[in-house]
C-alpha cells in the first residue's frame, strides 16, 4: 500500500433520500482511495437546497455509512451552517470585479441556449442572482485519475455561472470550492455526473486564490434504461440491516475482483479485504457525462 503525506479526501452526499447504489459506489471508492494512500476520509452534508431535502435523510445516510462501516476521520459537516464562509468568498469575488448581479430569467438564458454571456438590457429584478463572470476564450483543462485528460472552454459551453441563486441558496459550484479549501481538501473523488462540474470549480479556485485538489471520477451506476441510476429514478436504498450486497455491488462497479471480497462475512471484512486488493488501475473510466449546458440553467430568476 502506498502512503501519500497529507491526503485529505471526502464523501459528500445530498441529502435528499437514502443512500442507493451509485452514493454507495462513491462512498466506497473514495473511502478506497483515501484508506489505500494512508489518508483522510472526511464526511460533508451538502444540504443546500431545502425544497429538495428530504426530513431526516442526512441522519439516515450517516447510519448506512456506519452499517457500511464507512466511518469518517472527524466530524461531519454540514454545508447550512457554512454561510458565512461563503458569503464572505462571494463577498471578494464581487469587490474584485469577478462577480456580478443578474437579473435574467430563465426564459432569457432559454433562447440563448442556457448560456449566459451578459445580462438582458434593462431587465430589473427584486432578486437577482449572482454569477462569476467567465471571460471570452477562458478553456480550462485537468488531468483526472481515472479519466485522463479533460478540458472545457467555459465561455462556449458554461457561461457565466451562478454563486448565489435567485430564490436565494448559495449555488453548489461556490459551496464545494470554499468547503474543499476550507477542510484541506487534496483528493476529490466522486462520481462522473460532476465531471463537468471540474472546470467551473478550478475557474473559481483561480479567482479566489485557493489549491486546486487532485481530481478522480468514479463510474456512475446505470439503472435499467442505461441512466444514471439516481433517488428520482426511484433507485433502491442499501439496507442497513444487510449491507454486505450491496458493498459487494459497489466493489464490482468498480471493475475490481469480486473473488476478493466473496469470503466475507461482516462489512469491516469486506473492507480489509477490499482494501487488500484494490487496484485503482481497474476502475472502469465509464461513459461521458451530459454537457453542462442541458443543465445550466438552474439558479437563473423563474417568470
Amino acid at each position: 500500500m502506498s502512503t501519500t503525506p497529507g491526503y485529505r479526501g471526502r464523501f459528500a452526499p445530498s441529502p435528499t433520500g437514502p443512500l442507493h447504489a451509485g452514493s454507495l459506489l462513491a462512498a466506497l471508492g473514495s473511502w478506497l482511495m483515501a484508506r489505500r494512500a494512508g489518508g483522510r476520509w472526511l464526511v460533508r452534508i451538502e444540504d443546500l437546497d431545502p425544497p429538495r431535502e428530504v426530513p431526516g435523510a442526512a441522519a439516515a445516510q450517516l447510519r448506512t455509512l456506519a452499517a457500511c462501516g464507512l466511518h469518517p476521520d472527524g466530524p461531519v459537516e454540514y454545508q447550512s451552517r457554512r454561510g458565512g464562509l461563503y458569503a464572505a468568498a462571494l463577498e471578494r469575488l464581487l469587490a474584485a470585479g469577478d462577480a456580478f448581479e443578474c437579473h435574467c430569467s430563465r426564459s432569457d438564458l432559454g433562447a440563448r441556449g442556457g448560456i449566459h454571456r451578459h445580462c438582458v438590457a434593462g431587465r430589473r429584478r427584486p432578486d437577482p442572482a449572482v454569477r462569476l463572470r467567465v471571460p471570452d476564450g477562458c478553456r480550462i483543462g485537468f488531468e483526472d485519475a481515472i479519466r485522463g485528460h479533460y478540458a472545457q472552454d467555459l465561455a462556449r459551453e458554461v457561461g457565466d455561472f451562478v454563486l448565489r441563486r435567485a430564490d436565494g441558496p448559495w449555488a453548489y459550484q461556490l459551496a464545494v470550492v470554499v468547503d474543499d479549501a476550507d477542510q484541506g481538501i487534496t483528493e476529490v473523488v466522486r462520481g462522473a455526473d460532476l465531471l463537468d462540474s471540474t472546470a467551473r470549480q478550478i475557474l473559481l479556485q483561480q479567482r479566489l486564490g485557493l489549491p486546486t485538489p487532485r481530481y478522480a471520477h468514479l463510474p456512475v451506476v446505470p439503472g435499467p434504461d442505461g441512466r444514471k441510476l439516481s433517488k428520482s429514478l426511484a433507485a433502491m436504498p442499501v439496507d442497513d440491516a444487510d449491507p454486505l450486497p450491496a458493498l459487494a455491488r459497489a466493489w464490482a462497479m468498480l471493475g475490481q475482483d469480486p473473488a476478493a471480497v466473496a469470503g466475507a462475512a461482516s462489512p469491516a471484512a469486506l473492507l480489509e479485504a477490499a482494501l487488500a486488493a484494490f487496484d485503482p488501475a481497474r476502475i472502469p473510466r465509464g461513459p461521458d457525462p451530459l454537457p453542462a449546458a442541458l443543465h445550466n440553467t438552474h439558479g437563473a430568476i423563474e417568470d
